[in-house]
């Protein structure tokens, strides 16, 4: 993923800091109810990764057997493969059905909106092409989660009535979350306020991105009591980094949930994937000790991976 990607040495100069909550997210969490326990789905964005033999894959595992190892570590993914091309249903059964059999973790899949949707179209006269995605992602059945609509870098509030248009024509009972990559999505008080307010309003997600080269993206407004985040980390190299940010993310998570927050979609990506199961699991633990989350940590082969971190955050 290079979206937001700085050189290595600009890295330790950038400010990760979450800011602070936005005025949508005060106004979705007020008079919220602590009720049910919350869900929490942590995963990747794909699970096709050569690199990830003989770490969490067997050795010899074949790349079509991919995926029915990866539902063995992790109970969800953010669904990237289908942005490329909208999916035939019979596909999408294939892929359920590797997880009715190896999966024991009501795992989910979050599909990303196929770019002919999304960027060729632009959400113009794309009808046809959603119904197709949608009636094929609906081949998931019970293990569809949430949708994620993700516009290009240049499709900016000029585009508002037609995001607006799109979104209102979608099944009400479909849940989306939306990313905006524009600048001036967030540059414009206005603006801002507007767009926040209108997927409230349609109950539709706002989805966060925490990537090192736009912190505009680490918007922190809530639009409804979920949360969906995609986090890019940096490698190996600032793992210590990476670590502190999740745990930053951890403290402010717990501050949402305390509020009302009722589920927790959180995904893991780096410029060069390797790695990115050790930042996983330790997002795990961190979720699981300050949290109760309870999901499974992830079982590295070949011995135990530096992941723990024994500080306390609260």
């Amino acid at each position: 993923m290079d979206f937001g990607k700085v050189p290595a040495e600009q890295v330790n100069h950038v400010d990760f800091t979450l800011p602070a909550d936005g005025a949508q997210t005060a106004l979705t969490l007020s008079g919220l109810k602590v009720g049910e326990k919350p869900g929490f789905y942590i995963g990747c964005a794909k699970w096709g990764r050569k690199e990830w033999l003989d770490m969490i894959y067997p050795k010899k595992t074949k790349e079509a057997d991919f995926l029915d190892q990866y539902v063995k570590h992790f109970n969800s993914i953010e669904l990237n493969a289908v942005f490329y091309s909208i999916p035939k249903a019979d596909l999408i059964r294939k892929w359920r059905l590797k997880v009715e059999e190896n999966s024991d973790n009501d795992f989910l899949f979050c599909p990303k909106f196929s770019r002919t949707i999304s960027h060729i179209k632009r959400l113009k006269n794309a009808e046809e092409a959603t119904d197709q995605y949608l009636s094929s992602i609906s081949e998931f059945g019970p293990f569809l989660g949430p949708c994620f609509l993700q516009l290009g870098d240049n499709f900016g509030p000029n585009n508002f009535e037609v995001l607006e248009a799109y979104l209102e024509k979608l099944p009400q009972d479909l849940e989306v979350f939306v990313e905006v990559r524009h600048p001036d999505w967030y540059a414009d008080a206005e603006i801002r306020q507007r767009y926040f307010a209108m997927l409230n309003r349609l109950k539709k997600g706002a989805a966060i991105t925490d990537a090192s080269g736009r912190r505009d993206c680490v918007h922190m407004e809530l639009t409804i009591p979920e949360i969906f985040i995609r986090f890019v980390g940096n490698g190996q190299e600032f793992k210590d980094s990476d670590f502190a940010r999740i745990d930053e993310w951890t403290v402010r998570i717990k501050s949402w949930l305390d509020q009302g927050l009722k589920k927790v979609y959180f995904f893991l990506h780096q410029h060069d994937e390797k790695d990115t199961p050790i930042l996983a699991n330790y997002t795990i633990q961190q979720f699981n000790k300050h949290l109760g989350a309870n999901v499974p940590e992830i079982h590295f082969l070949g011995g135990d991976e530096d992941i723990t971190n024994q500080g306390e955050l609260f």
